[in-house]
Formats: structure tokens, sequence, C-alpha cells
């Protein structure tokens, strides 16, 4: 029997290979799979990096670095915050809103592929067991 981390890598190794050729397939230039946790966070509302960060659980430095390159490809923008000057918040540019259908599209194709040999019952314990094991 193989490791449950192995086929958890394997998955999210073809999941990524997936992402990069639809994301191919529709000429979408500037984005990797790993921009995707950002931008899904961000279509519910406009966050800070520490706020990004804690949300996604990654670090803050890894945080920069994934929002600089989205910003740079015109996804995001940064913004100063209403309420305090010194405070920055992170929030979708018309680029990134307008991405928001193709970004939906594709997890829904993944989701499709992903789940494809598997009932509602086993999607169901499936989910419960990961959410479990996380």
């Amino acid at each position: 029997m193989q490791g449950i981390l192995h086929l958890i890598s394997k998955i999210h190794q073809k999941g990524n290979k997936f992402i990069i050729e639809q994301l191919k397939k529709k000429n979408i230039e500037g984005l990797v799979p790993s921009h995707g946790d950002i931008l899904v966070v961000l279509y519910k509302n406009k966050m800070t990096m520490n706020e990004i960060a804690k949300k996604i659980r990654r670090t803050k430095p890894t945080v920069t670095v994934l929002v600089d390159k989205l910003e740079k490809s015109g996804y995001i923008k940064r913004e100063a915050s209403d309420k305090d000057n010194r405070c920055i918040n992170i929030v979708l540019t018309k680029k990134g809103e307008d991405f928001k259908p193709i970004f939906e599209e594709i997890s829904d194709s993944i989701n499709n592929e992903l789940f494809a040999n598997l009932n509602e019952f086993e999607k169901d314990i499936l989910e419960k067991l990961l959410k479990k094991i996380k």
C-alpha cells in the first residue's frame, strides 16, 4: 500500500498540471496554480497581506512573492485602507474580476476530473476524511 502523503502529492501534481494546461488553452499568462489560493480569498473580500497569509496558511514572505507577481500581471493592486492609511489592502483589479468566470470554470473542470469515478457517497466520505486528516 502506498503512503497517503505520496498519493496526495501525486494528485496535487496532476492537479497543477491540469490547471496549467487549462490556463494555456485559454491563453492566460502570468498565473500559476499557487495564485489560485489568493484569488479565491480575494473573490470573497479585500484583505491585508497578513489576513491572506493566515487564510491560505502560507508565510507572509511567500504571500508577498505571490501578490507581487499577481500585481505585476495586473490581477490585483494594493490600496490604502479607508480606516487606516498605514494599512494596505490587496484588492482585485478589473482584470482580476474578469478572470473569475474562467477561474470557476477551471475549478469545476478539475473537480469533475477528480471525482469522475466516485459516486456522491464516496465524494462525501472522501471530503470528510481529508478534512479529518487536515
